[in-house]
């Protein structure tokens, strides 16, 4: 008998594919996803909830922190368009369809169940869901009727998707380094030919100009991370820096307004150099050395956690605002919402994924 036909030599190869992808895997983007998340929820808790009337809580001083934790989303789009195109990368459109629908929706189906049953049973009209809302939600396309969200976070969903699509049809005529950098820069000048006016409004449905640029210069990245740095690829993500930055700060004025108070330029400048700076030097693998196992774990409930916080939590804060103290609410609230993460990526996620991604393989 051929010894790869020995069940010991099946269970060997696996093994060794199971410490290629240990090898492979960048640990330290697991931990940028852990501290974006991080900064997305205590934005929510201790920033925006206060100030949107949401939560009854208050946290001034902390607030003036807090308060910049929405560049957590522009670090996860960036994040976004390095690890995406890295997966599509030698994949057809069918096997990178699945990935994206395994990686998506078992821990969104349950995320936002949760998120609509405490909203309808305990929310007292606060956070109010409609069960087609509900339904229109579990599909991820409810933004096409314009029917609302069930939870505020879920507008990040509908960029995702719109960024998938465009990889997906770029798999259809195969991943490579030249064809990617085609639509770098044809997507990039998209985006200005919006942002200037040259393109009606609805083009931006697909462009997506106001954060076209993360998800540019991700990509960008992932082709320093595979093959080296070159000088177009610098100026690619030159031109996203500063069109980044163009944005951020504009961006920063509309959030001042909406909340009546000041979201310092210099501090937004100062976010989204550093989220370029950490990210390049990723791509260059500089930072390979800091990374470590451990932090994988955390960097799988990131996605749960992030789907599941923020209405839930704001409900917790007005049950129990009145009877607990504020920083110990926050605190037992944040512990309480990762354990929720936890429950949801291991007790529903990694089990549903394996069927789901069977049954698309397979048809049962």
């Amino acid at each position: 008998m051929p010894l790869t036909n020995h069940p010991a030599a099946g269970h060997g190869r696996h093994r060794l594919h199971r410490e290629q992808a240990r090898r492979d895997r960048l640990y330290e983007i697991d931990a940028l996803r852990i501290s974006a998340a991080v900064a997305v929820v205590v934005y929510h808790y201790v920033f925006s909830g206060p100030e949107s009337g949401d939560s009854p809580l208050s946290f001034p001083a902390a607030g003036e922190v807090a308060r910049y934790g929405y560049l957590g989303v522009d670090l996860f789009f960036m994040i976004s368009g390095f690890v995406v195109l890295l997966n599509a990368w030698d994949r057809g459109p069918r096997a990178f369809l699945v990935s994206r629908i395994v990686r998506l929706y078992p821990a969104y189906w349950v995320a936002v169940t949760i998120t609509a049953v405490v909203s309808a049973t305990l929310s007292q009209g606060q956070f109010p869901v409609t069960f087609v809302q509900y339904a229109a939600n579990l599909t991820m396309f409810n933004a096409l009727p314009d029917i609302p969200n069930v939870d505020v976070v879920y507008w990040t969903l509908w960029a995702e998707i719109r960024f998938y699509a465009l990889i997906l049809a770029l798999t259809w005529f195969g991943v490579t380094r030249g064809r990617v950098t085609v639509m770098l820069w044809g997507w990039l000048a998209l985006t200005f030919l919006v942002q200037a006016g040259v393109l009606p409004p609805v083009a931006d449905l697909v462009v997506q100009s106001e954060f076209a640029h993360y998800f540019i210069a991700g990509m960008a990245l992932c082709l320093v991370y595979r093959d080296g740095l070159t000088p177009q690829l610098g100026l690619i993500i030159g031109l996203c820096l500063g069109n980044a930055l163009h944005r951020g700060v504009a961006f920063a004025g509309k959030v001042g307004e909406r909340y009546g108070t000041e979201i310092a330029p210099v501090v937004v400048v100062t976010v989204i150099v550093a989220i370029f700076v950490v990210m390049t030097l990723i791509a260059l693998r500089v930072t390979r050395p800091l990374g470590r196992p451990w932090f994988a774990v955390p960097g799988a409930l990131t996605y749960p956690l992030y789907l599941v916080h923020a209405h839930v939590g704001f409900v917790i804060f007005t049950g129990l605002g009145d009877r607990v103290p504020p920083y110990v609410l926050l605190g037992g609230t944040i512990a309480l919402m990762g354990l929720v993460a936890y429950a949801i990526h291991v007790l529903a996620e990694r089990p549903l994924a394996g069927v789901l991604k069977r049954y698309l393989a397979t048809g049962r």
